[in-house]
């Protein structure tokens, strides 16, 4: 897979592919049913994804929470295991968002990627205050021989299949229910940072990874499993909050316990994925009582993944 961030200057081998469009964020069963009805429209062309970064929201909304299912990068090899050949990743900016939807498809679909086909969810819209839509598309599109392909939304006995439903059960505690939309386990990736090794002293060291971009799950405690740069997966209990026992102050983070593990990790990039939550975060009476409470959240986390 190739990852292109300047939708200006792409080699002629990128182009001439069927693209999808849209943001793409975690990856789940509703994006690779779009993905799959691409490539079964148009198997004669490499199969490709337009999407962004920063995702739009972060650009109108600054003051809103962090929301990503998961950073670029991520999201990029999660596009490459579905066989996506290209990933156009278009820095949106403020000036980008003030290009309207006609020169939105001529300058970047037309002449800067050289795409042959494109699909989109229904919904899709796109140019300066999303004045584009899949009509806007078509009619746009039609002048240069390039077909549209719109793919309905993948549903289940919940509804539409979305990354805002991702998120919601998410942070209302439900990461099975969100492993079954994306189709994997909800993993958070970053690197583990040296914190106060209060863990360490409680007979639990833990690896600091913080949230940053990430959507922040409900606060609590988590079965996990854990993998290592090297590919390894460990097992492990982590929780995610503020530490109110400890009065940690107010940015939540994640500390996961690997159990049976004794190697350094400093600075090394995890991914963490959360199978199932525990409890939910509350302040114990002092360092013994939370210890007592740790030791029982890594048994039970123990048996909840099979060892």
């Amino acid at each position: 897979m190739s990852l292109h961030t300047d939708w200006r200057n792409i080699p002629a081998s990128a182009r001439n592919t069927v693209a999808a469009l849209g943001n793409f964020d975690g990856v789940h069963r509703g994006h690779v049913h779009l993905l799959e009805t691409l490539r079964m429209a148009r198997p004669d062309h490499p199969l490709s994804v337009v999407t962004f970064d920063p995702h739009p929201r972060t650009l109108f909304r600054p003051q809103d929470p962090s929301f990503r299912l998961m950073l670029p990068g991520i999201r990029a090899a999660a596009l490459a295991e579905q066989g996506v050949e290209h990933v156009f990743q278009i820095p949106f900016d403020a000036e980008f968002s003030h290009l309207s939807a006609e020169r939105f498809v001529d300058d970047v679909l037309v002449n800067g990627l050289g795409v042959a086909h494109v699909a989109c969810g229904a919904d899709f819209a796109f140019g300066h205050r999303r004045t584009g839509n899949i009509e806007r598309l078509e009619t746009f599109l039609s002048p240069h021989g390039i077909g549209l392909t719109i793919v309905p939304q993948l549903s289940d006995e919940g509804g539409p299949i979305s990354s805002s439903r991702v998120r919601r059960l998410l942070q209302e505690g439900y990461p099975q229910r969100a492993a079954q939309e994306l189709g994997r386990p909800w993993s958070i990736t970053g690197p583990v940072m040296h914190g106060d090794q209060r863990g360490r002293l409680l007979g639990f060291p833990t690896a600091n990874i913080p949230l940053t971009q990430h959507v922040e799950p409900a606060r609590g405690v988590y079965a996990a499993r854990v993998t290592l740069p090297d590919g390894r997966i460990v097992s492990g209990v982590a929780n995610i909050g503020r530490r109110p026992t400890i009065n940690d102050g107010q940015e939540s983070r994640l500390e996961v316990h690997l159990f049976d593990f004794n190697e350094d990790l400093y600075g090394q990039t995890l991914s963490v994925a959360l199978i199932a939550l525990l409890r939910e975060e509350k302040r114990f009476s002092g360092l013994d009582e939370l210890k007592a409470q740790i030791a029982c959240d890594a048994a039970q986390a123990r048996s909840i993944l099979g060892i």
